[in-house]
């Protein structure tokens, strides 16, 4: 599906974007992963940089790297996140804002200085929301500010480029990855119990989306939303 395309996917190396790594590399792309920890990748077709997404340095390294190593750019999964968990009256102010910045302002630093490339190539961005853009929890406020700006932003992006780049977004619910290293058995049950077909998500399901919005086959597919969580939002057990 991804063919000779080379793909930027952040937050590259636990979780969804790890998944997101392996499968692009299985649909024949070459991807350029990004995560602010140390990564190693014994498989061919990866380009690992450590970087600071929030930081605009980083992301002309990485646009700089797209067009010196591989001339072209075909694909950006901005997908890396923060979260820190507390009610807005008693979160600092540096957790709001290294969370709006991680979370939020990093997609914009990455389309303006990758843009260019991917208008060039035609290409392809699918953001990484969350189900918290839908739906209010309780210690989530600046989680949520950012995840629901990303949905606003990748319709307006879509706008903003179209034709020549196509943007969508995806928006993952109780997915298992380490977010849930910390969180009781209780709340698992409760979580599972919350969605329709009874069972967290793997990270590779949510690559499968991906995968599909940055590949061809989604060509007549931009400024879409698509919600991937078991129908987590769907349920509802009040009258």
């Amino acid at each position: 599906m991804l063919s000779g395309k080379v793909a930027v996917v952040t937050g590259a190396a636990t979780g969804i974007g790890a998944a997101v790594v392996e499968r692009f590399l299985a649909e024949d792309a070459r991807v350029i992963a990004v995560d602010v920890a140390d990564q190693v990748h014994d498989r061919a077709g990866v380009l690992p940089i450590t970087g600071d997404v929030a930081d605009a340095v980083t992301w002309r390294r990485v646009a700089d790297t797209a067009r010196t190593e591989f001339g072209r750019l075909d694909v950006l999964h901005s997908n890396a996140s923060v979260a820190v968990r507390a009610p807005a009256h008693e979160l600092s102010e540096d957790d709001w804002d290294r969370q709006i910045s991680v979370n939020l302002k990093a997609t914009y630093l990455a389309v303006h200085d990758c843009v260019g490339l991917l208008r060039e190539a035609r290409g392809a961005i699918v953001l990484s929301s969350s189900v918290h853009a839908l739906v209010g929890l309780p210690g989530h406020p600046a989680y949520a500010a950012a995840k629901g700006g990303l949905v606003a932003l990748g319709r307006q992006l879509a706008v903003e480029y179209g034709p020549h780049v196509r943007v969508n977004t995806v928006l993952p619910g109780p997915i298992l990855t380490s977010a849930w290293d910390g969180i009781g058995e209780a709340d698992r049950r409760r979580s599972v119990a919350a969605t329709a077909v009874r069972r967290f998500g793997r990270p590779e399901e949510v690559a499968a989306a991906v995968t599909f919005l940055a590949s061809d086959e989604s060509s007549y597919i931009t400024g879409a939303s698509l919600v991937v969580d078991g129908g987590w939002t769907a349920v509802k057990d009040s009258a």
